[in-house]
């Protein structure tokens, strides 16, 4: 069964972020926490969303996403974030399901795209990936600011913007 995350399911979905690091071996880069999480997925203006696959009432798998807006198409589309079902649970069609669920979103609303990132070694997912139909786009390489860098290019932002 798949459905939107409550926040009941938090504690359960951050274990599975963690679960989710380890398999990419980055357990070290994750902060995030359960207040953390509960606050994005469920505060007064939430712009991240959440659905858990669950297996006899247990949350054995998720899909973290937000909207993302393509300036060619002109429409939203959908970023999916994080897709994790437990290795256990793993042929059961949980991850199947929770992509159909949000592309059937993306259809419903008219948006233009779903998309994610998949790690160049992530073999079984790539796998699982090309069998569906998704297209990957090798010939673009995602670039990231964090921590110094990132503060040292907010600190530049000063000489763009006069004062009051």
């Amino acid at each position: 069964m798949i459905r939107p995350a409550e926040p009941d399911d938090v504690d359960a979905i951050v274990g599975l972020i963690g679960d989710l690091a380890e398999y990419e071996r980055a357990r070290h880069e994750v902060q995030i926490d359960a207040a953390a999480l509960d606050t994005a997925l469920f505060g007064s203006a939430p712009a991240v969303f959440a659905h858990v696959a669950l297996v006899d009432g247990e949350v054995v798998g998720f899909a973290l996403w937000f909207l993302s807006f393509s300036t060619w198409l002109g429409r939203h589309g959908i970023y999916l974030e994080d897709l994790y079902v437990r290795p256990e649970h793993r042929g059961g069609g949980h991850g199947r399901a929770l992509l159909a669920t949000l592309a059937r979103i993306a259809v419903e609303r008219g948006y233009g795209r779903l998309e994610w990132a998949v790690l160049d070694w992530n073999e079984p997912a790539l796998a699982f990936y090309r069998a569906l139909g998704a297209a990957a786009l090798d010939e673009w390489t995602v670039h990231r600011l964090t921590d110094d860098a990132l503060r040292g290019v907010a600190a530049q932002a000063d000489r763009y913007h006069p004062g009051p």
